[in-house]
């Protein structure tokens, strides 16, 4: 999933500098506050998501929503390092425990140039929630960044049905790794890394063949490119990832 007025949130760690000096200076004491989203992209053309709001609950178990980006987001421009700013507020409370993505009906998947609905489960549209537990800072620009698994987030029912069952998760620049490369033949290949614990994440190469998977705890991994028939897949077995490294993967031909 590229992975938003924030990889779909930011690339960020739990706090973060910004080099914008203006975006950094507290409000009367507040924590300026925002959220980036990226994704791991899957085998389609687009990926549509229509985000109607920002929500975090804070330390006192209050909900804010924030000043949102909102509209009809193609998942698929957020890849490979790509985010975008979702959202942004300042914020009384330093603490945020849970981040809210509001979805509207109009979400929606592409593929071979048709486009399909993307059944939503309606507890999904109330709101997508993510556990953060993240302490601010008032002296800095404080972001987080949320990964949208465009790929483990649509399933395919038959009949040309898909439905949308969204998998997020945080992506923490400073805590996690991720794994990099390229792929001689830039047709669509699926790439995952599974960890030890049998955990998988997964993205896709873009048109020139890159990939990368960001937000890998660290640990070794076993990864494995699925390039469209007639070729078959490549696995490589113990891929060490290290917290705030990225592991560059040889090219690999099919």
């Amino acid at each position: 999933m590229k992975k938003l007025f924030g990889t779909l949130l930011i690339f960020a760690g739990l706090s973060t500098a910004s080099s914008c000096a203006d975006e950094t200076t507290s409000l009367n004491g507040k924590y300026f506050y925002k959220v980036r989203m990226t994704d791991a992209p899957g085998p389609y053309t687009k990926v549509n998501v229509d985000i109607r709001g920002v929500s975090i609950i804070d330390g006192s178990g209050k909900t804010v929503n924030l000043t949102t980006a909102a509209g009809i987001i193609n998942l698929l421009e957020l890849s490979n390092g790509t985010n975008m700013l979702l959202a942004s507020s300042y914020l009384s409370n330093p603490e945020v425990k849970q981040i809210r993505l509001l979805l509207g009906p109009n979400n929606t998947v592409v593929l071979n140039n048709n486009s399909y609905p993307l059944v939503t489960p309606s507890q999904d549209q109330l709101g997508l929630k993510v556990t953060v537990n993240q302490n601010l800072k008032n002296t800095i620009d404080n972001e987080i960044l949320i990964d949208f698994d465009a790929y483990a987030s649509i399933v395919a029912t038959g009949n040309n049905t898909y439905k949308l069952k969204p998998v997020l998760r945080i992506v923490d620049k400073l805590l996690t790794g991720s794994i990099s490369g390229t792929t001689r033949n830039t047709s669509l290949a699926i790439i995952s890394a599974t960890s030890s614990s049998n955990i998988k994440y997964s993205t896709s190469s873009n048109s020139n063949g890159n990939f990368k998977i960001a937000g890998l705890p660290p640990g070794s991994y076993q990864v494995t490119i699925t390039p469209m028939l007639p070729a078959t897949p490549i696995t490589r077995r113990n891929i060490n990832v290290e917290g705030g490294s990225n592991t560059i993967f040889n090219t690999v031909e099919f």
